[in-house]
């Protein structure tokens, strides 16, 4: 099996196919410290994409509630309890303090889902990748266990201390999950007819639905299980990454042609989200562009973390993580970065608290930002979640965003401006 890097492992790896990788890549941001669980990115979606027979099951977008709801059912505790089977006790990081770009969370020294497979065997040959194929019951309830909480706040009649940060004795979190569309696919590795593959535009990942026969390997293989079976079709479907408006085929939205979001990014009313189109090079790394707002976030901060990194995968889907969670939990989560991406957000600084008022800003995919600099508008007094307390200064900037063509499709100021409307009647607003 050949050898393939990944930067968020922090190592080589196994991978079924050599490097091989998109001219650009299809990537977005989510801010789960935003997300009320309104649904509207997964009935935007599933009015899109998915209101067809068959397809009354499949939501390509779902927002589940952690650490209990899933869709499907436990579909990550049954993976990682897999992985330990299959690794006892070597599913860890290393610890180290020697990182850079290309290992900014040091080096997991576990398994991947490629590598754990190796010993795995199914009536018709070895795994790709390990994984499983979940029952009809566990696709059942796309909103299960929605909004319960661990721990209990009558407990010791800790009533104060139960919502007290940094880390909430009772708990829960939202937590919006589409494809990932991934730099190493486990559906790409898995599928025997080749059906799925990456677009070398934009990274996108597609199932060819002529090509498909309903084998079920990528709904085996994908650890998020976000390639769901279509009985009435007798095929696989996933995520399209809403493609046509990535090419700027809308009229309304793009009439230059210009890459817009997809439409469960453009929905969101919570404003927890973000996307972008990153360059890569050559090699398969990012190439370096502190200009955009996902490559700012997610490799030059790292405070926007990769879902479940050490499945291997490589998703291209990130997270800035909650606040009030445990730790562990979250860096069982989201690797060993939770915490610097924690700090960050807590107290952001001038450039990254200006960025974070991008998102949900505009329908256009925002290719690269500026910072115009404004007044000093006032300090605050921040407790870390150390406990310390540190000063967070603010300046009312103004931050601009860009389209593909470098037009500007966007301008915000940190300092949300107050219009008073000239009273008329009695129930003016």
């Amino acid at each position: 099996m050949p050898e393939v890097y990944s930067w968020q492992l922090g190592r080589t790896m196994h991978f079924p196919y050599e490097e091989h990788h998109p001219k650009r890549q299809f990537a977005f941001v989510f801010n789960i410290n935003r997300c009320i669980n309104c649904q509207t990115c997964t009935m935007a979606c599933k009015s899109t994409w998915t209101f067809g027979q068959g397809q009354e099951h499949v939501w390509w977008n779902n927002v589940e509630t952690k650490p209990f709801g899933g869709y499907p059912q436990h579909w990550d505790a049954k993976l990682l309890a897999m992985l330990e089977k299959a690794n006892p006790g070597g599913q860890v990081w290393a610890h180290s303090s020697d990182t850079n770009k290309q290992a900014p969370f040091g080096r997991f020294d576990g398994k991947t889902i490629f590598e754990a497979a190796k010993s795995q065997h199914s009536p018709d040959g070895p795994k790709q990748a390990l994984g499983y194929i979940p029952t009809p019951e566990e696709w059942e309830s796309p909103n299960i266990y929605e909004e319960v909480t661990v721990g209990s706040p009558w407990k010791n009649k800790e009533f104060g201390g139960s919502v007290s940060l940094p880390e909430h004795k009772v708990w829960y979190f939202y937590l919006a999950r589409l494809c990932n569309h991934c730099t190493y696919p486990a559906c790409v590795a898995a599928c025997t007819r080749q059906a799925v593959y990456k677009r070398p535009e934009d990274g996108v990942v597609l199932i060819d639905q002529s090509r498909c026969n309903g084998y079920q390997k990528c709904v085996d293989a994908c650890p998020y299980k976000k390639a769901i079976y279509r009985p009435s079709t007798g095929t696989s479907e996933k995520c399209v990454a809403c493609y046509p408006r990535l090419e700027g085929k809308d009229p309304l939205i793009s009439p230059n042609g210009e890459p817009a979001e997809t439409r469960c990014m453009t929905a969101c009313v919570g404003k927890i989200r973000l996307q972008g189109l990153v360059e890569i090079d050559e090699d398969g790394t990012w190439k370096h562009d502190s200009t955009n707002p996902i490559y700012f976030l997610a490799r030059e901060r790292n405070v926007a973390l990769p879902l479940y990194p050490q499945f291997g995968t490589e998703p291209n889907g990130f997270y800035i993580p909650p606040r009030w969670v445990p730790r562990g939990y979250l860096e069982q989560m989201f690797g060993p970065g939770v915490q610097s991406a924690i700090d960050q957000y807590c107290c952001p600084d001038r450039e990254l608290l200006a960025v974070l008022q991008l998102f949900r800003t505009t329908q256009q995919i925002i290719f690269r930002f500026e910072i115009e600099q404004g007044p000093k508008v006032g300090e605050v007094e921040v407790t870390m979640p150390d406990g310390s307390s540190k000063t967070q200064e603010l300046f009312n900037d103004t931050v601009r965003g860009f389209n593909s063509l470098d037009r500007e499709v966007v301008r915000v100021t940190i300092e949300e401006p107050t219009v008073v409307r000239p009273s008329m009647h009695v129930n003016s607003i």
